[in-house]
């Protein structure tokens, strides 16, 4: 049996990338390693737990021991690496925790995959499109673009980005890696801004928009990222990078009007009531204008493109939180954390 293991796959797109490879792949054991800070959330796994396939560890990729016991004792045949701190306010008030998850963490993870003795070790590396900077009103982010990093955030995934190639060049290490756009979808912890508004909305508070609300992102469903992983951790060619996007592009402020206007319909209020709880705050640090993909090269190469348009994808994430309060309710709770500390109590 085949092991692969995912880093940072009890996080949002973790979850996703997770939950398809151990469906799918019956014939691979997938191990998943995260440390589970405030992001990382198992109970968005519950389903998996007894899959024969299916492995999880609690361990923190910047532990250089760790990762070393990890492979000698798994041997695996591959990495899939999610695990990053990626909220940017986040990194504005905190940048050296960034600094050493994100790039220690992966030169750990690097250090040890060169010494592997699987001929065909792969390490898949995804990163973020904050690596490339902003855009002006025109133009797409393309595999070429020259890293411009704004934020400790994207510095510390450009930094990661260029050992990751530097590893390839230097050592031979199999190597891709991507650069995706925003996601959006089920299971995203409510400090991101599509799951931050329709919790907000539903309990009648202010929805906080930075700036004039014009800053533009493209946005990509995460369970299309999760299918372009998949194609390229399988079919990528080595040392290339892939740029995953949606082909949506939207001003914050548009996301959030036809947000607003699904939320009236499906919670049944007057049309344009949500739209009264729209509050402008002050701009973030560094704030970029605008990112955009130019998803063609894993279009051509891999035979991928995005399964959902913005509106429906939007629909269809509404509908999950909606459904699902009570996951809502845990997490904006803390009451996420008492499932995994208990289960290592026990244990």
């Amino acid at each position: 049996m085949k092991k692969i293991i995912i880093t940072g796959g009890a996080g949002f797109i973790g979850t996703h990338v997770v939950r398809r490879f151990v469906k799918k792949y019956l014939d691979c054991k997938i191990i998943n390693v995260d440390k589970l800070t405030y992001a990382g959330n198992l109970t968005n796994l519950e389903d998996l737990e007894h899959a024969e396939n299916y492995q999880f560890i609690k361990g923190d990729i910047v532990d250089a021991n760790f990762v070393h016991e990890l492979f000698e004792t798994h041997q695996p045949d591959g990495i899939i690496h999610l695990a990053a701190e990626s909220h940017v306010d986040r990194s504005i008030s905190n940048p050296l925790e960034f600094v050493m998850t994100n790039v220690v963490g992966t030169v750990n993870l690097l250090n040890t995959a060169k010494s592997s003795k699987n001929p065909n070790f792969r390490f898949y590396h995804i990163s973020t499109d904050e690596v490339y900077g902003e855009l002006g009103a025109e133009g797409l982010f393309t595999e070429e673009t020259k890293y411009d990093p704004h934020s400790p955030y994207s510095a510390s995934k450009a930094s990661s980005d260029h050992f990751v190639r530097a590893y390839h060049d230097t050592y031979g290490l199999d190597i891709v890696i991507s650069n995706c756009s925003n996601n959006y979808g089920a299971h995203q912890f409510p400090e991101k801004l599509i799951p931050l508004a329709i919790n907000n909305i539903k309990n009648n508070k202010a929805v906080p928009i930075y700036g004039d609300g014009l800053n533009v992102r493209d946005w990509l469903w995460v369970e299309d990222h999760a299918r372009a992983i998949e194609e390229i951790y399988f079919k990528g060619k080595t040392g290339e990078t892939y740029n995953i996007g949606g082909h949506n592009e939207w001003t914050n402020l548009d996301l959030i009007h036809v947000l607003c206007n699904l939320m009236d319909e499906k919670l049944n209020r007057p049309k344009d009531s949500s739209k009264e709880l729209i509050t402008f705050v002050k701009d973030r640090a560094g704030h970029d204008a605008r990112y955009a993909i130019d998803a063609s090269k894993i279009a051509n190469e891999l035979n991928w493109k995005p399964s959902l348009q913005f509106k429906e994808g939007l629909s269809k994430t509404i509908d999950w939180y909606l459904e699902n309060e009570k996951w809502m309710e845990r997490v904006t709770s803390g009451a996420y954390k008492e499932y995994y500390e208990k289960m290592y109590d026990a244990n």
